[in-house]
């Protein structure tokens, strides 16, 4: 982020919960929360109108729920789309891929640690994505078990490679579809954090994924992991 500030919105309708996210992330130097809200509405709203950094979103909410805020905020009709990242306590198979399916970049658990959190909020603001590692493996697990499409399913979404992966990008893939971070990956391959951006960089240009997840999926679709 360049030494600024990330701008956060908070969504939950539990005050102790966002109490307690409050604590967490306006703890870190380089976090502020700007807003907070109890309901979809309000925390659609808001987001809107403050455009935060990252919008912090429980699924589970009165009216318009975590799962519509996140499309109406980062789905593929949003005009200009925010960052969003579902904590929840919820880890249901729907919730996950309903998630991502309207563009979340990041899915935690709340009873994950404080670590992890703040680690999801600075890889969705850095425009990565995060998913608590227990989620993760199941829902690559369920991406491995689906036939491989049909070629002619293919559409202009989910082409393959355009050009090979080397084999370094390879073992790149392979971690991220464990939800290993960038940093666990760039500790297991002895390299720094920034090879390893710019191998998932090109990772993702092959792809033509946007983020961490769409490389998984790709990679499992494809046959490349």
């Amino acid at each position: 982020m360049g030494g600024m500030t990330i701008r956060v919105l908070l969504a939950d309708d539990q005050v102790t919960v966002r109490a307690a996210y409050r604590m967490i992330l306006d703890s870190q130097p380089d976090m502020e929360v700007v807003a907070e809200a109890g309901d979809g509405r309000t925390a659609v709203a808001e987001a809107l109108r403050l455009r935060p950094d990252v919008c912090l979103l429980d699924i589970r909410m009165p009216g318009t729920d975590g799962l519509e805020a996140t499309r109406l905020l980062a789905g593929p009709d949003a005009e200009h789309p925010l960052k969003v990242v579902i904590a929840t306590t919820f880890d249901l198979d729907e919730y996950v891929h309903g998630a991502l399916r309207h563009g979340a970049c990041g899915f935690v658990l709340k009873d994950c640690s404080p670590v992890l959190l703040i680690e999801a909020v600075r890889a969705a603001a850095a425009g990565d994505s995060l998913i608590s590692p227990s989620v993760a493996s199941r829902l690559l697990r369920d991406l491995a078990s689906r036939p491989p499409a049909r070629p002619r399913r293919r559409g202009p979404d989910t082409p393959p490679p355009q050009e090979p992966l080397t084999p370094r990008e390879r073992d790149v893939v392979a971690m991220v579809a464990r939800g290993l971070t960038n940093d666990e990956v760039a500790a297991a391959l002895h390299v720094t954090l920034s090879t390893v951006k710019t191998h998932l960089g090109n990772v993702q240009r092959k792809l033509g994924a946007r983020n961490r997840v769409e490389v998984a999926a790709r990679a499992w679709q494809h046959g490349l992991t």
